[in-house]
């Protein structure tokens, strides 16, 4: 093989490789991007949220509440961690409020979010949970349905 088709291989050679190390850090430097500014959106919806709550008659009883619950699994013990962004009061009641921000988050449609927020009502042992979008800055109560309304209804 001729020289020259050698050095034209080799060059197409390090011409790919240098557009895969591009594209790989582009890649990188936009998911970081995304991660931050995603991490900056949810701690403004947080931070509003505190004020919307507030405004809303609730008292901020704690913010980024921890708590945890003991699951029996066969017989085993596991301990499952949770962190609620609020635990709020208002009229001698008390309430998790979880703030979700972002387009599908704060929407009950997700499963995520409803679990979510079942998982709060039963491992905080509140009166209820509240939903707060930090995008439209709505509060929702949520009610799930209790075990005796399920025996009623099956």
């Amino acid at each position: 093989m001729p020289v020259r088709l050698w050095i034209a291989i080799a060059a197409l050679a390090v011409g790919f490789a240098l557009v895969q190390e591009i594209r790989a850090r582009a890649t990188t430097w936009i998911e970081r991007w995304r991660l931050t500014r995603r991490a900056e959106r949810a701690a403004s919806a947080e931070s509003w949220a505190a004020h919307l709550l507030r405004e809303a008659g609730y008292d901020i009883l704690g913010s980024q509440v921890r708590t945890s619950y003991v699951l029996g699994v066969d017989r085993r013990r596991m301990v499952i961690g949770l962190r609620a962004d609020y635990v709020v009061g208002r009229r001698g009641r008390t309430f998790v409020a979880e703030v979700k921000s972002g387009q599908h988050a704060p929407s009950l449609e997700t499963a995520a979010t409803r679990r979510q927020l079942l998982e709060y009502l039963v491992a905080f042992d509140v009166d209820g949970v509240l939903l707060v979008d930090g995008e439209t800055g709505t509060i929702a109560q949520i009610t799930f349905p209790t075990e005796t309304r399920l025996r009623l209804e099956a």
